[in-house]
């Protein structure tokens, strides 16, 4: 991983995401402490679908019960016709 400081990431930007897109991360740091992190649109597309990809997996499995609808009595919906008369006796 390539480390600099962001003084020098705002004088050598294009330099930096070149490294980037060649599958090198970039740490930006602000005073010696890391502050953010460039990294290439594939990886950053590859870390976000896995991490949607995990937690919509855990959630399915938290509430799998509560998302099977087989055992649970749902009444049909009913709509008024609007063009329906009733007549009381």
């Amino acid at each position: 991983m390539c480390r600099t400081s962001i003084y020098a990431a705002r004088n050598n930007l294009s330099n930096f995401v070149k490294i980037a897109e060649r599958g090198e991360p970039v740490e930006l740091t602000r005073y010696d402490k890391p502050v953010a992190v460039i990294i290439s649109y594939e990886e950053y597309e590859k870390k976000n679908s896995s991490t949607e990809i995990s937690w919509l997996s855990k959630w399915r499995k938290e509430y799998a019960n509560v998302l099977n609808d087989e055992g649970i009595p749902l009444r049909p919906k009913v709509y008024q016709d609007p063009n329906r008369v009733i007549f009381e006796e």
